[in-house]
């Protein structure tokens, strides 16, 4: 798992230059059709790369991302009224048959379809009119990391090629560097507190929650801790009374728009007594771990995954866990 996540960088470095023609055919036709709408459907990890692809979309664009859950196509059988719309499957293996169903329903009701895989020769691939690979090669590791970094990145080059957003673009391409430079080992106390609970939450705000969505599942799947994954406006209403004096909250708060909200947010769990430890290069309550910087704060919190899963995989060595073989969980899942 470990080794894996270190190749993130390299596939980041290695996809960007040959992903240059697709994401210039899509600006092309983005720019001649401009879409009412932008679609996603993913699952898992996917998904919550699908999620830092819609506030990036949203923020930068302006046009509105809604996520579709497959089963509209695959189990229901319903037609889809997407005229103009972009449809965007994200798939590491691309073989999964609900996907390629909603995609096929998004083409016949009208979406130009966009698939980001990590199989080029896949029947999501063969069925989209664009393809982006994501260049990550072989994952063993039943947990997703350098995919996963390399499908948010991926994402992120299409936000910036359908925003025109050079300042994006530039960032991206000092990403691989960033990624590189976010390995540093673990807290043990941090590792300790961790290891040592029952519960968590994990949070963040805007294209910074896909990540705390997707650092939440990495508890659940390797260290078979309960986290869960909140906006840090969405943890006030409810899931605040959940905090008591030492429950531990892990938050990913880059320097963006909504350092402040974030920043009193935490203070408020803080006040509730929470642990709190938060990716982020300001500093904030409770422990500040290093984020690294990128140029665009959009995509900050992606540079701080590898560091991230350092931690996870250490949480779960010290509850005595195999990250290398997580219990009843395959690297392929079939759902309908």
């Amino acid at each position: 798992m470990l080794a894996e996540a270190g190749q993130a960088a390299g596939a980041v470095a290695t996809m960007l230059p040959r992903a240059e023609g697709a994401l210039a055919d899509l600006a092309r036709r983005v720019a001649a059709r401009p879409p009412p709408v932008i679609t996603t459907a993913a699952r898992g990890s996917s998904d919550h790369a699908a999620s830092v692809f819609k506030y990036l979309v949203e923020l930068g664009a302006g046009i509105p991302v809604a996520s579709i859950g497959p089963s509209i196509a695959s189990v229901y059988a319903r037609p889809l009224r997407l005229s103009d719309a972009l449809h965007v499957t994200v798939s590491q293996s691309g073989q999964s048959p609900d996907l390629v169903a909603l995609q096929d329903a998004a083409k016949a009701g009208g979406a130009l379809t966009l698939a980001v895989v990590n199989t080029p020769g896949s029947p999501v691939a063969a069925g989209a009119d664009i393809v982006v690979d994501i260049c990550a090669g072989p994952e063993r590791s039943i947990a997703a990391t350098k995919t996963f970094i390399a499908s948010a990145a991926a994402l992120a080059a299409v936000a910036a090629a359908i925003a025109a957003d050079a300042s994006l673009e530039a960032a991206l391409a000092a990403l691989p560097e960033a990624l590189d430079g976010s390995q540093a080992l673990p807290d043990p106390a941090l590792v300790a507190a961790l290891a040592s609970t029952t519960s968590l939450f994990c949070v963040g705000r805007g294209p910074a929650l896909g990540l705390a969505a997707e650092a939440a599942l990495k508890f659940k799947e390797l260290a078979a801790l309960h986290a869960e994954a909140f906006s840090l406006a969405e943890v006030m209403h409810g899931p605040l009374g959940l905090v008591r004096p030492g429950f531990p909250v892990l938050g990913f708060v880059p320097e963006d728009d909504a350092l402040s909200l974030g920043r009193a947010a935490l203070e408020r769990l803080a006040e509730a007594g929470a642990n709190l430890a938060t990716f982020s290069p300001a500093l904030l309550p409770g422990r500040t771990l290093p984020m690294p910087r990128t140029g665009a704060a959009a995509i900050d919190a992606l540079a701080a995954m590898p560091a991230f899963y350092r931690l996870v995989h250490a949480v779960a060595l010290a509850r005595g866990r195999d990250p290398e073989a997580p219990p009843h969980l395959a690297k392929v899942t079939h759902t309908a």
